[in-house]
């Protein structure tokens, strides 16, 4: 495919459209594995700092996942803004329907969660990956960092209710994503909501739960 049906495909509202779906879809499944990633700090110290030993010692798959991650979020942030802008110029009076209620306060919601979940994720890298804000990082032990990190109720509590947010963001997102790949249908469709939003809840409480675990004592 030729640079000109790239970019006149990308300028149609369908093709921002797919640019959401399938960047969403790759931050989704990156959360899926972190999230399995996470969860090992309940097997102890040596396995989870083995997990960590192991990531970096792959350098050849770490960076470029981790630029794959970076593309994927600055086009996804990218597309979003220039959808919304999209229909703001279509609609400036802002005229709702009464059957687009619901829509438009998920897609507000997103909004709204967006650019939070955004300095969020600069801040939890900073805590937790470079330690440049973690009062006692030590490079490479996992366990201790988590621990020790959010042992600090504020840290933790930060951490809970920003993860609340991308639970809000992913429930809307992921039925959304189906409907951007055509996957919209009124006997389906209700289907792909519920299992959106039990799937994006059970995602966000494997993250809760481990800051939980630490100021509980569960883990220490």
């Amino acid at each position: 495919m030729s640079t000109v049906a790239v970019t006149r495909f990308y300028d149609s509202t369908i093709g921002k459209k797919a640019v959401m779906a399938v960047t969403g879809l790759i931050l989704f499944g990156f959360l899926v594995l972190h999230m399995a990633g996470n969860l090992q700090v309940f097997l102890g110290k040596a396995v989870m700092n083995h997990y960590a030993e192991t990531l970096h010692g792959t350098p050849e798959v770490l960076w470029p996942t981790r630029i794959v991650l970076l593309v994927s979020v600055l086009l996804h942030i990218w597309a979003s803004i220039q959808l919304t802008s999209a229909k703001s110029a279509a609609r400036p009076i802002g005229y709702v329907k009464p059957g687009n209620v619901q829509a438009t306060k998920a897609s507000k919601t997103m909004m709204l969660s967006g650019p939070v979940i955004g300095a969020f994720v600069v801040g939890h890298l900073l805590h937790l990956t470079t330690g440049t804000i973690h009062p006692n990082f030590v490079e490479l032990h996992a366990y201790e960092n988590v621990v020790n990190g959010f042992s600090n109720p504020i840290a933790s509590g930060l951490y809970i209710i920003a993860m609340i947010l991308v639970g809000l963001h992913l429930s809307h997102g992921i039925w959304s994503l189906f409907q951007s790949l055509g996957f919209s249908h009124p006997q389906y469709t209700p289907k792909i909501k519920k299992f959106a939003a039990v799937f994006s809840w059970l995602l966000i409480a494997g993250f809760i739960s481990v800051p939980i675990a630490v100021l509980t004592g569960i883990v220490k």
